[in-house]
């Protein structure tokens, strides 16, 4: 380069810096002359926007290497496989138009204009070009040109859905990318060249509307996913069939604990026997906590008339998420898609003075919300659910403590079922809002010092607070690592102020109180499906819909088994015999497909001895027991995963 060529000075993570020519790369920027990149940064941050290793750099610049190690590395490297995989659907299916093809959680997807559904045979066809695509090693290259002519290229191409995404944008240039022969329409970055992409498997198809709407075109979509490496890739599948094999839809089929029929509705659960059970087992163990508490029950009706919530807001801001209203004579009702304006009309009953506060309502409230039949999924997305609901009135004097306590009751439920990693979010201010910046600057400071008080670690999530006020969110993860959204404390300024809420306080004057809505487990129904994928089915003791099973080697043992059972339902465990004319050894596989934790074997010489021969339902031999000695295995069991049946602080 000319002597008298410009330099710039970048800044590198370590805090040092270099001059570089101008227009240096900025991988080459990182490394200086003579250096290597490694072969794990796939894109980098210049003065934190992420960008192309081959950008060209012109005016003093901070860098930051992107590693998959990264989320945005995952995502750089998931949506330069979405690339790849559609120039090999393109290479094999001309026809094919493109439409879009984003990075998600764990994988990628691209829908397509297609004719007719993927079948398995196209998904192995299309893996084998995107291999042979990866091998190439096409540079993946940035172009930009003026969204009008990027208009005219694609319209030319008979890519539609890209013109149409093209035409709903304001912004004067397009950025495009190439690799080989293939070009979509990309704002970046990507890794630098296909063959920086090493693990690819794609996973399935399915039909999606375009932009998700149903009045739009079905397109076809393609899953897939990629890693590093193939060994991250295996293990990634892995767990994926691990995933499948939990399944809460499948177990819950097998282990007819629920059903979802087309004959009842879409979304709508039938609890069977022992899921109602299981459910039972939950409530119970919900109300006795929430008593001990000092939360006091409430029950509401499923319809309301729709004025309430137009009060509320609801009619508002969450119309589409409600049934349509139903004509009673002369007036119009609306089943409720919330609990919250009947434990407010509660509330409103009496004349509330300072001194009463705080009030804890808790329900187990059954609502009703309209969800489009595509996003529906066994029982984590219903039409129809029980929410674990209450609502806290208070002074803004106590608004800390409360949440305090809501916070220790949150951790002692979620622990009690098996849980015991969190990932804690504060919600701030949306741009839209009601409610005063002071009275959200309090009720930010108190979520934040009441989990600071307890020493929970937690990110702030800058605007995804809800219009009426901020909120904690907590995910829990199961035992497979997957984060699952279920409590949530939000602070509500806004029904408080439309249904005129008040209480008298110590000066004798009409004050607001602050509004607490907050849900432990979620709903129940949602819950539910992930206890069962959390467990495989296989429930602890004392959620267990059946905890014993006594199984008859012969009819001669029929009389004892029954006695056996009979003792066992007296002392309050959950039995069941097996007494049919099968051999012991298919009964056993039944039993520990049934997940039943304890399998008590009745032959000649346990019936003439008095006692039991116990199995576990891992297939460990517990040995001969008496029926009072499996009682108190039973107990024990409960006993120690129920630590929790204390009071909350």
């Amino acid at each position: 380069m000319a002597s008298g060529a410009r330099h710039i000075q970048v800044t590198l993570p370590d805090g040092t810096s270099r001059r570089v020519p101008e227009a240096t790369a900025a991988g080459d920027a990182l490394t200086g002359p003579g250096g290597s990149l490694p072969r794990e940064v796939l894109a980098v941050r210049v003065n934190g926007v992420p960008t192309d290793l081959a950008t060209a750099l012109r005016e003093d610049a901070s860098l930051e290497p992107i590693t998959f190690e990264s989320p945005l590395g995952k995502e750089v490297y998931r949506h330069s496989s979405t690339h790849i995989m559609a120039q090999a659907v393109k290479e094999l299916f001309p026809s094919a138009q493109l439409a879009i093809g984003p990075a998600i959680e764990e994988g990628f997807y691209y829908d397509f204009g297609f004719e007719r559904p993927f079948t398995p045979d196209d998904l192995e066809k299309i893996e084998a070009r995107v291999h042979d695509i990866q091998k190439a090693n096409h540079p993946f290259k940035r172009m930009e040109m003026p969204r009008q002519e990027a208009i005219r290229f694609f319209r030319e191409r008979g890519e539609k859905y890209k013109v149409e995404i093209l035409e709903s944008i304001n912004d004067e240039t397009a950025s495009l990318y190439s690799q080989g022969d293939f070009i979509d329409l990309c704002r970046g970055p990507h890794v630098p060249s296909t063959g920086r992409v090493a693990a690819i498997k794609l996973l399935s198809g399915a039909g999606a509307y375009w932009r998700g709407d149903e009045r739009n075109a079905m397109l076809q979509r393609i899953y897939g996913t990629s890693f590093p490496t193939q060994a991250a890739l295996d293990a990634h599948l892995a767990k994926l069939e691990e995933i499948k094999r939990r399944d809460h839809r499948k177990l819950g089929k097998e282990l007819d604990l629920i059903t979802i029929q087309d004959e009842i509705g879409p979304g709508l659960v039938l609890w069977h026997p022992k899921g109602a059970m299981i459910r039972l087992l939950i409530e119970n163990f919900w109300r006795e906590q929430h008593l001990q508490a000092g939360y006091e029950l409430v029950y509401s009706p499923h319809v309301a008339r729709l004025d309430l919530w137009k009060t509320s807001g609801h009619v508002d801001y969450y119309r589409d998420n409600m049934f349509v209203p139903m004509k009673v004579e002369a007036s119009e009702y609306q089943l409720k898609p919330m609990n919250c304006p009947f434990h407010i009309m509660i509330y409103k009953s009496h004349l509330r003075s300072y001194r009463d506060l705080p009030i804890r309502y808790g329900e187990l409230g059954t609502v009703y919300r309209y969800e489009r039949t595509g996003v529906l999924h066994g029982l984590l997305r219903v039409r129809g659910f029980t929410q674990d609901d209450a609502h806290l009135f208070c002074r803004p004097d106590q608004l800390e403590t409360e949440v305090s306590r809501v916070l220790d009751f949150t951790f002692l439920m979620l622990r009690t079922f098996g849980f015991s990693e969190f990932e804690v979010f504060v919600s701030t201010k949306p741009e839209k809002a009601v409610g005063s910046a002071e009275n959200w600057a309090q009720a930010t400071q108190a979520l934040v010092a009441a989990l600071n008080g307890r020493g929970v670690r937690h990110q702030i999530d800058p605007g995804e607070g809800v219009f009426y006020g901020p909120k904690i969110d907590i995910k829990i993860k199961d035992v497979l690592g997957r984060a699952w959204q279920c409590s949530t404390i939000q602070i509500d300024f806004n029904n408080p102020e439309r249904f005129g809420l008040a209480y008298t306080g110590e000066d004798g004057k009409a004050h607001q109180p602050i509004m607490i809505h907050r849900a432990l487990l979620g709903s129940i129904e949602r819950f539910f499906g992930i206890l069962i994928e959390h467990y495989a089915g296989a429930f602890p003791t004392w959620l267990a819909p059946v905890q014993a099973r006594v199984l008859s080697i012969t009819d001669k043992q029929r009389e004892y088994a029954e006695a056996v059972v009979g003792q066992l339902r007296g002392a309050g465990c959950r039995a069941e015999g097996d007494l049919r004319n099968e051999k012991v050894g298919f009964k056993v596989r039944e039993a520990e497909k049934a997940k039943v934790p304890y399998m008590l074997v009745v032959g000649e010489r346990e019936m003439q001895g008095g006692t039991v021969s116990v199995r576990g339902r891992s297939g460990a031999d517990l040995g001969a027991m008496s029926p009072a000695a499996v009682i108190d295995l039973i107990r024990a069991d409960v006993a120690k995963a129920t630590p929790a049946r204390q009071p909350a602080p």
